[in-house]
Protein backbone atom coordinates (compact mmCIF):
# COMPACT_ATOMS: atom_id res chain seq x y z
CA UNK A 1 0.00 0.00 0.00
CA UNK A 2 1.24 3.36 -1.04
CA UNK A 3 0.30 7.07 -0.67
CA UNK A 4 1.92 9.41 -3.07
CA UNK A 5 2.72 13.11 -2.72
CA UNK A 6 3.42 16.07 -5.25
CA UNK A 7 6.11 17.76 -3.78
CA UNK A 8 6.81 19.53 -6.79
CA UNK A 9 6.57 18.92 -10.74
CA UNK A 10 9.07 16.78 -10.86
CA UNK A 11 9.54 15.49 -7.38
CA UNK A 12 7.10 12.86 -5.23
CA UNK A 13 7.15 11.23 -1.73
CA UNK A 14 5.67 7.66 -1.71
CA UNK A 15 5.02 6.66 2.30
CA UNK A 16 4.98 2.16 1.43
CA UNK A 17 3.83 -0.12 4.30
CA UNK A 18 5.21 -3.56 3.90
CA UNK A 19 3.34 -6.72 5.81
CA UNK A 20 6.05 -8.62 7.96
CA UNK A 21 5.46 -11.80 8.60
CA UNK A 22 5.83 -12.77 4.62
CA UNK A 23 9.57 -11.55 5.14
CA UNK A 24 9.92 -13.72 8.65
CA UNK A 25 9.11 -16.98 6.37
CA UNK A 26 11.81 -16.05 4.08
CA UNK A 27 14.11 -14.64 7.00
CA UNK A 28 13.64 -18.37 8.49
CA UNK A 29 14.18 -20.22 4.73
CA UNK A 30 17.10 -18.14 4.52
CA UNK A 31 18.86 -19.28 7.98
CA UNK A 32 17.84 -22.26 7.28
CA UNK A 33 19.32 -22.86 3.84
CA UNK A 34 22.79 -21.35 5.68
CA UNK A 35 22.51 -23.80 8.60
CA UNK A 36 23.34 -26.65 5.91
CA UNK A 37 26.94 -25.42 5.63
CA UNK A 38 27.24 -22.97 8.54
CA UNK A 39 30.93 -23.73 10.17
CA UNK A 40 30.79 -22.24 13.82
CA UNK A 41 33.16 -23.67 16.31
CA UNK A 42 32.03 -26.37 18.50
CA UNK A 43 30.26 -27.80 15.94
CA UNK A 44 30.58 -29.88 12.44
CA UNK A 45 29.75 -28.17 9.41
CA UNK A 46 26.01 -28.00 9.13
CA UNK A 47 25.34 -29.41 12.57
CA UNK A 48 25.23 -25.84 14.43
CA UNK A 49 21.61 -25.34 16.17
CA UNK A 50 19.29 -22.82 13.91
CA UNK A 51 19.28 -20.45 17.51
CA UNK A 52 23.14 -20.39 16.86
CA UNK A 53 22.90 -19.77 13.44
CA UNK A 54 20.43 -17.02 14.11
CA UNK A 55 22.58 -15.39 16.89
CA UNK A 56 25.17 -15.34 14.02
CA UNK A 57 23.64 -14.26 10.54
CA UNK A 58 20.50 -13.28 11.63
CA UNK A 59 21.20 -9.90 11.59
CA UNK A 60 22.60 -9.64 8.08
CA UNK A 61 20.28 -11.86 6.75
CA UNK A 62 17.29 -9.61 7.71
CA UNK A 63 18.81 -6.80 6.85
CA UNK A 64 19.24 -8.61 3.43
CA UNK A 65 15.51 -9.94 3.47
CA UNK A 66 14.17 -6.10 4.16
CA UNK A 67 16.37 -4.40 1.75
CA UNK A 68 15.31 -6.81 -1.04
CA UNK A 69 11.56 -5.99 -0.06
CA UNK A 70 12.05 -2.33 0.23
CA UNK A 71 13.44 -2.34 -3.20
CA UNK A 72 10.73 -4.24 -4.69
CA UNK A 73 7.99 -3.08 -2.74
CA UNK A 74 9.14 0.30 -4.14
CA UNK A 75 9.40 -0.73 -7.79
CA UNK A 76 5.71 -2.27 -7.81
CA UNK A 77 4.57 0.91 -5.88
CA UNK A 78 5.82 3.04 -8.68
CA UNK A 79 4.84 1.06 -11.84
CA UNK A 80 1.08 0.75 -10.27
CA UNK A 81 1.37 4.47 -10.10
CA UNK A 82 2.29 4.69 -13.72
CA UNK A 83 5.31 7.08 -12.55
CA UNK A 84 8.89 6.97 -14.41
CA UNK A 85 11.78 7.14 -11.40
CA UNK A 86 14.77 9.82 -12.91
CA UNK A 87 17.42 8.68 -10.81
CA UNK A 88 17.84 6.67 -7.68
CA UNK A 89 14.92 7.55 -4.91
CA UNK A 90 16.35 8.69 -1.22
CA UNK A 91 14.91 6.35 1.22
CA UNK A 92 13.82 7.17 4.93
CA UNK A 93 13.14 4.39 7.45
CA UNK A 94 13.02 3.50 11.16
CA UNK A 95 15.75 0.85 12.32
CA UNK A 96 15.47 -2.39 10.47
CA UNK A 97 15.19 -4.27 13.93
CA UNK A 98 12.21 -1.32 15.35
CA UNK A 99 9.75 -2.26 12.87
CA UNK A 100 7.22 -4.75 14.35
CA UNK A 101 3.95 -5.75 12.32
CA UNK A 102 5.05 -3.91 9.25
CA UNK A 103 7.63 -2.19 7.60
CA UNK A 104 7.24 1.39 6.69
CA UNK A 105 9.41 3.83 4.72
CA UNK A 106 9.44 7.38 2.84
CA UNK A 107 10.97 7.15 -0.53
CA UNK A 108 11.38 10.88 -2.15
CA UNK A 109 12.23 10.88 -5.45
CA UNK A 110 11.98 12.90 -9.03
CA UNK A 111 10.14 11.72 -11.93
CA UNK A 112 10.47 12.20 -16.28
CA UNK A 113 9.02 15.51 -17.13
CA UNK A 114 6.65 15.49 -19.76
CA UNK A 115 9.37 16.09 -22.77
CA UNK A 116 8.02 18.21 -25.39
CA UNK A 117 9.56 18.71 -28.58
CA UNK A 118 8.15 21.53 -30.00
CA UNK A 119 7.20 22.07 -33.36
CA UNK A 120 10.39 21.45 -35.10
CA UNK A 121 9.20 23.10 -39.00
CA UNK A 122 9.33 26.13 -37.04
CA UNK A 123 13.44 25.29 -36.61
CA UNK A 124 15.74 27.12 -39.22
CA UNK A 125 19.05 25.35 -39.99
CA UNK A 126 21.89 26.44 -42.64
CA UNK A 127 23.95 23.62 -43.83
CA UNK A 128 27.09 24.93 -45.14
CA UNK A 129 27.81 24.43 -49.04
CA UNK A 130 31.67 24.35 -50.15
CA UNK A 131 33.68 23.18 -53.32
CA UNK A 132 36.80 21.83 -52.62
CA UNK A 133 39.05 23.81 -55.07
CA UNK A 134 42.23 23.86 -56.90
CA UNK A 135 43.53 26.66 -54.68
CA UNK A 136 42.61 24.63 -51.45
CA UNK A 137 44.70 21.27 -52.28
CA UNK A 138 47.84 23.66 -52.98
CA UNK A 139 47.20 25.05 -49.40
CA UNK A 140 46.72 21.84 -47.96
CA UNK A 141 49.64 20.28 -49.53
CA UNK A 142 51.94 23.56 -48.48
CA UNK A 143 50.60 22.56 -44.93
CA UNK A 144 52.26 19.02 -45.63
CA UNK A 145 55.77 20.76 -46.85
CA UNK A 146 55.46 22.51 -43.40
CA UNK A 147 55.33 19.66 -41.84
CA UNK A 148 57.73 17.94 -43.10
CA UNK A 149 60.63 20.75 -42.74
CA UNK A 150 63.85 19.74 -42.11
CA UNK A 151 66.56 22.23 -40.47
CA UNK A 152 70.24 22.90 -41.81
CA UNK A 153 73.05 24.35 -39.84
CA UNK A 154 74.24 28.10 -40.95
CA UNK A 155 76.91 30.14 -40.00
CA UNK A 156 75.10 33.52 -40.27
CA UNK A 157 72.88 35.33 -37.98
CA UNK A 158 69.66 34.29 -37.05
CA UNK A 159 66.34 35.43 -38.43
CA UNK A 160 62.86 34.68 -38.31
CA UNK A 161 61.60 31.28 -39.41
CA UNK A 162 65.12 29.95 -38.04
CA UNK A 163 65.50 27.11 -35.79
CA UNK A 164 68.23 28.13 -32.80
CA UNK A 165 69.40 25.84 -29.96
CA UNK A 166 69.73 27.70 -26.66
CA UNK A 167 71.12 27.13 -23.34
CA UNK A 168 68.99 29.89 -21.08
CA UNK A 169 68.26 30.68 -17.43
CA UNK A 170 65.91 33.20 -16.05
CA UNK A 171 65.64 35.16 -13.15
CA UNK A 172 63.07 37.58 -11.42
CA UNK A 173 64.68 39.96 -8.88
CA UNK A 174 68.09 38.43 -8.94
CA UNK A 175 66.47 34.60 -7.88
CA UNK A 176 66.75 32.35 -10.81
CA UNK A 177 63.59 30.33 -11.81
CA UNK A 178 64.32 28.77 -14.83
CA UNK A 179 67.64 27.19 -16.33
CA UNK A 180 67.77 24.23 -18.99
CA UNK A 181 71.19 23.87 -17.76
CA UNK A 182 73.84 22.41 -20.37
CA UNK A 183 70.79 20.90 -22.29
CA UNK A 184 70.33 22.88 -25.36
CA UNK A 185 66.55 23.77 -26.36
CA UNK A 186 65.10 23.78 -29.65
CA UNK A 187 63.27 27.25 -30.46
CA UNK A 188 61.83 28.18 -33.99
CA UNK A 189 61.24 32.10 -34.06
CA UNK A 190 58.16 33.28 -34.94
CA UNK A 191 56.45 29.92 -34.45
CA UNK A 192 52.67 30.39 -33.74
CA UNK A 193 51.82 30.05 -30.26
CA UNK A 194 55.52 32.02 -29.09
CA UNK A 195 56.05 35.22 -27.29
CA UNK A 196 56.84 37.78 -29.56
CA UNK A 197 59.39 39.75 -27.34
CA UNK A 198 61.07 36.44 -26.75
CA UNK A 199 62.08 35.83 -30.23
CA UNK A 200 62.42 39.23 -31.18
CA UNK A 201 65.40 39.16 -28.75
CA UNK A 202 66.94 36.50 -30.03
CA UNK A 203 66.97 37.48 -33.67
CA UNK A 204 70.45 38.19 -34.75
CA UNK A 205 72.28 35.76 -32.60
CA UNK A 206 75.20 33.45 -34.25
CA UNK A 207 76.26 30.30 -32.81
CA UNK A 208 78.21 30.75 -29.47
CA UNK A 209 77.16 34.33 -28.99
CA UNK A 210 75.74 35.00 -25.52
CA UNK A 211 72.43 37.71 -24.63
CA UNK A 212 70.74 38.88 -22.46
CA UNK A 213 67.96 41.14 -22.02
CA UNK A 214 64.86 41.59 -19.95
CA UNK A 215 60.89 40.98 -21.02
CA UNK A 216 57.68 42.36 -18.58
CA UNK A 217 54.76 40.16 -19.07
CA UNK A 218 51.94 41.05 -19.31
CA UNK A 219 49.02 40.92 -16.33
CA UNK A 220 46.87 38.64 -18.21
CA UNK A 221 50.01 36.35 -19.14
CA UNK A 222 49.82 32.54 -18.69
CA UNK A 223 51.04 30.76 -16.85
CA UNK A 224 49.83 33.36 -14.07
CA UNK A 225 53.52 32.92 -12.37
CA UNK A 226 55.34 35.26 -14.92
CA UNK A 227 52.07 37.75 -15.40
CA UNK A 228 53.08 41.39 -14.52
CA UNK A 229 56.67 40.44 -13.65
CA UNK A 230 59.88 41.60 -15.30
CA UNK A 231 62.39 38.31 -16.50
CA UNK A 232 65.76 38.61 -16.97
CA UNK A 233 67.21 36.12 -19.57
CA UNK A 234 70.67 35.09 -20.12
CA UNK A 235 71.25 32.75 -23.20
CA UNK A 236 73.84 31.08 -25.31
CA UNK A 237 72.84 30.26 -28.83
CA UNK A 238 74.45 27.03 -29.44
CA UNK A 239 73.65 26.47 -32.92
CA UNK A 240 71.63 28.19 -35.47
CA UNK A 241 70.01 26.19 -38.45
CA UNK A 242 67.35 27.67 -41.07
CA UNK A 243 64.44 25.84 -42.84
CA UNK A 244 64.55 23.16 -45.75
CA UNK A 245 61.26 22.67 -47.56
CA UNK A 246 61.34 19.25 -49.27
CA UNK A 247 60.08 19.15 -53.21
CA UNK A 248 56.84 17.92 -53.97
CA UNK A 249 58.23 14.76 -56.02
CA UNK A 250 58.23 10.94 -55.98
CA UNK A 251 59.79 10.85 -52.51
CA UNK A 252 57.30 13.08 -50.58
CA UNK A 253 54.45 11.54 -52.53
CA UNK A 254 55.96 8.15 -50.80
CA UNK A 255 56.09 9.95 -47.44
CA UNK A 256 52.37 10.17 -47.63
CA UNK A 257 51.69 6.81 -48.23
CA UNK A 258 51.50 6.45 -52.33
CA UNK A 259 53.95 3.29 -53.01
CA UNK A 260 54.69 4.17 -56.32
CA UNK A 261 55.48 8.00 -55.85
CA UNK A 262 52.99 9.44 -58.33
CA UNK A 263 52.49 12.83 -57.97
CA UNK A 264 49.26 12.94 -59.64
CA UNK A 265 47.70 9.86 -57.81
CA UNK A 266 49.17 11.63 -54.35
CA UNK A 267 46.81 14.95 -55.05
CA UNK A 268 43.75 13.26 -56.40
CA UNK A 269 43.69 11.21 -52.75
CA UNK A 270 44.92 14.93 -50.91
CA UNK A 271 41.48 15.88 -53.15
CA UNK A 272 39.46 12.93 -51.68
CA UNK A 273 40.64 13.34 -48.43
CA UNK A 274 39.81 17.10 -48.06
CA UNK A 275 36.30 16.26 -49.45
CA UNK A 276 36.15 13.45 -46.84
CA UNK A 277 37.12 16.23 -44.63
CA UNK A 278 34.87 19.29 -45.82
CA UNK A 279 32.12 16.71 -45.24
CA UNK A 280 32.42 15.65 -41.98
CA UNK A 281 32.73 19.45 -40.44
CA UNK A 282 29.59 20.49 -42.70
CA UNK A 283 27.72 17.32 -40.85
CA UNK A 284 29.39 18.74 -37.40
CA UNK A 285 27.57 21.88 -37.76
CA UNK A 286 24.64 20.65 -39.32
CA UNK A 287 24.43 18.69 -35.93
CA UNK A 288 25.49 21.21 -33.21
CA UNK A 289 22.80 23.64 -34.96
CA UNK A 290 20.29 20.37 -34.24
CA UNK A 291 21.08 20.65 -30.84
CA UNK A 292 20.97 23.91 -30.30
CA UNK A 293 17.82 24.53 -31.63
CA UNK A 294 16.49 21.89 -30.51
CA UNK A 295 17.50 23.02 -26.64
CA UNK A 296 16.26 26.73 -27.25
CA UNK A 297 12.57 25.92 -29.09
CA UNK A 298 12.13 22.79 -26.22
CA UNK A 299 10.45 24.07 -22.53
CA UNK A 300 10.46 21.90 -19.45
CA UNK A 301 12.08 21.04 -16.34
CA UNK A 302 15.15 18.68 -15.92
CA UNK A 303 15.27 16.51 -13.09
CA UNK A 304 17.99 17.78 -10.65
CA UNK A 305 19.65 14.63 -9.44
CA UNK A 306 20.10 13.93 -13.48
CA UNK A 307 22.23 17.35 -14.20
CA UNK A 308 23.78 15.76 -10.33
CA UNK A 309 24.95 12.85 -12.24
CA UNK A 310 25.50 14.80 -15.09
CA UNK A 311 27.98 17.42 -12.81
CA UNK A 312 29.50 14.45 -11.58
CA UNK A 313 30.50 12.62 -15.12
CA UNK A 314 31.62 16.02 -16.52
CA UNK A 315 34.11 17.28 -13.07
CA UNK A 316 35.35 13.90 -13.27
CA UNK A 317 36.65 14.21 -16.91
CA UNK A 318 37.95 17.68 -16.13
CA UNK A 319 39.82 16.35 -13.71
CA UNK A 320 41.12 13.09 -15.38
CA UNK A 321 42.30 15.82 -18.35
CA UNK A 322 43.90 17.93 -15.91
CA UNK A 323 45.87 15.50 -14.95
CA UNK A 324 47.17 14.31 -17.93
CA UNK A 325 48.14 17.37 -18.66
CA UNK A 326 50.61 17.57 -15.85
CA UNK A 327 48.57 20.16 -13.73
CA UNK A 328 49.24 20.19 -10.37
CA UNK A 329 45.68 19.50 -8.90
CA UNK A 330 46.39 20.80 -5.35
CA UNK A 331 46.25 24.06 -6.54
CA UNK A 332 43.13 23.36 -8.72
CA UNK A 333 39.02 23.51 -7.17
CA UNK A 334 36.51 22.58 -9.55
CA UNK A 335 33.06 23.50 -7.94
CA UNK A 336 29.89 21.79 -9.06
CA UNK A 337 28.43 24.80 -10.17
CA UNK A 338 31.06 25.48 -12.45
CA UNK A 339 29.29 22.83 -15.18
CA UNK A 340 25.95 23.36 -13.79
CA UNK A 341 24.64 25.12 -17.06
CA UNK A 342 26.28 22.38 -19.31
CA UNK A 343 25.30 19.79 -17.42
CA UNK A 344 21.55 21.56 -17.79
CA UNK A 345 21.93 21.56 -21.25
CA UNK A 346 23.12 18.28 -22.31
CA UNK A 347 20.70 16.44 -19.51
CA UNK A 348 17.64 18.40 -21.40
CA UNK A 349 19.40 17.69 -25.00
CA UNK A 350 19.46 13.90 -24.09
CA UNK A 351 15.74 13.51 -23.07
CA UNK A 352 15.14 15.60 -26.17
CA UNK A 353 17.34 13.03 -28.49
CA UNK A 354 15.67 9.60 -26.59
CA UNK A 355 12.18 11.21 -27.05
CA UNK A 356 12.71 12.17 -31.03
CA UNK A 357 14.27 8.45 -31.15
CA UNK A 358 11.33 6.54 -29.65
CA UNK A 359 8.82 7.75 -30.58
CA UNK A 360 9.58 7.88 -34.42
CA UNK A 361 11.59 4.66 -34.46
CA UNK A 362 15.06 5.60 -35.11
CA UNK A 363 17.34 2.91 -33.45
CA UNK A 364 20.16 2.27 -35.74
CA UNK A 365 19.92 -1.37 -37.72
CA UNK A 366 22.43 -3.30 -38.81
CA UNK A 367 23.47 -2.18 -41.72
CA UNK A 368 24.17 1.28 -39.64
CA UNK A 369 25.91 0.03 -36.99
CA UNK A 370 28.29 -1.61 -39.38
CA UNK A 371 28.76 1.65 -41.56
CA UNK A 372 29.79 3.59 -38.14
CA UNK A 373 32.21 0.55 -37.29
CA UNK A 374 33.46 0.87 -40.86
CA UNK A 375 34.20 4.81 -40.38
CA UNK A 376 35.85 4.16 -36.67
CA UNK A 377 38.09 1.38 -38.79
CA UNK A 378 39.26 3.63 -41.27
CA UNK A 379 41.74 5.41 -38.92
CA UNK A 380 43.72 2.32 -38.61
CA UNK A 381 46.70 0.66 -40.46
CA UNK A 382 44.57 -2.98 -40.48
CA UNK A 383 40.91 -2.02 -40.55
CA UNK A 384 39.71 -5.73 -41.11
CA UNK A 385 41.35 -6.38 -37.92
CA UNK A 386 39.60 -3.70 -36.25
CA UNK A 387 36.00 -4.60 -37.52
CA UNK A 388 36.54 -8.00 -36.37
CA UNK A 389 37.65 -6.58 -32.39
CA UNK A 390 34.27 -4.70 -32.18
CA UNK A 391 31.97 -7.79 -33.15
CA UNK A 392 33.87 -9.61 -31.30
CA UNK A 393 32.01 -8.61 -28.17
CA UNK A 394 28.44 -6.96 -28.23
CA UNK A 395 29.52 -4.42 -25.98
CA UNK A 396 31.47 -3.13 -28.35
CA UNK A 397 29.42 -1.71 -30.63
CA UNK A 398 27.59 0.37 -28.05
CA UNK A 399 29.38 3.76 -28.96
CA UNK A 400 28.91 3.09 -32.80
CA UNK A 401 25.08 1.94 -32.44
CA UNK A 402 24.56 5.12 -30.27
CA UNK A 403 26.47 7.52 -32.82
CA UNK A 404 24.82 5.60 -35.58
CA UNK A 405 21.17 6.22 -33.78
CA UNK A 406 21.98 10.07 -32.85
CA UNK A 407 22.65 10.30 -36.92
CA UNK A 408 19.52 8.89 -37.54
CA UNK A 409 17.81 11.66 -35.51
CA UNK A 410 19.84 14.66 -36.41
CA UNK A 411 18.74 13.82 -39.94
CA UNK A 412 15.03 13.26 -39.00
CA UNK A 413 15.13 16.50 -37.47
CA UNK A 414 16.26 18.04 -40.82
CA UNK A 415 13.54 16.88 -42.30
CA UNK A 416 11.40 18.25 -40.22
CA UNK A 417 13.12 21.59 -39.99
CA UNK A 418 13.52 24.57 -42.66
CA UNK A 419 17.13 24.04 -43.90
CA UNK A 420 18.86 26.60 -46.22
CA UNK A 421 21.69 26.41 -47.79
CA UNK A 422 24.93 28.68 -46.98
CA UNK A 423 28.18 29.20 -49.12
CA UNK A 424 30.55 29.24 -47.02
CA UNK A 425 34.21 29.39 -47.53
CA UNK A 426 37.13 26.20 -46.97
CA UNK A 427 39.50 28.25 -44.75
CA UNK A 428 36.13 29.34 -42.48
CA UNK A 429 34.92 26.06 -42.22
CA UNK A 430 38.15 24.40 -41.62
CA UNK A 431 38.71 27.41 -39.14
CA UNK A 432 41.98 28.17 -40.82
CA UNK A 433 43.73 31.53 -40.15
Amino acid sequence: MALVETLSSLERRMTISVPLQPLQAQIHARLSQIARTAKLAGFRPGKAPLGLVNQHYGDQVRDEVYSGAVEKSFGDAVEEAKLRVAGFPNIEHKPFDAASENLEYIATFEIFPEVNVGDLSKLKIERPVIEVADADVKKTLDVLVQQRVSYVPVKRASKKGDRVNVTLTASIDGKEVESTGKQGIDLVLGEAGRLPAFDDALVGVKAGSDKTFEITYPADHQPAQLAGKTVSYSVMAVSVSEPKLPEIDADFAKSLGIEDGDVKKMKAEVTESLKQEVNKRVNAKLKEQVFQALVESADFEVPRVLMGTEINRMMETTMQNLKQRGADMSTIKLEPSMFEDQAKRSTKLRLLLGNIINTNGLHANAEQIRAMVDVFSQSFERPDEVVTWYYADPKRLDEPSALATEENAVAWVLSQAKVTDKKVKFDDLMGNA
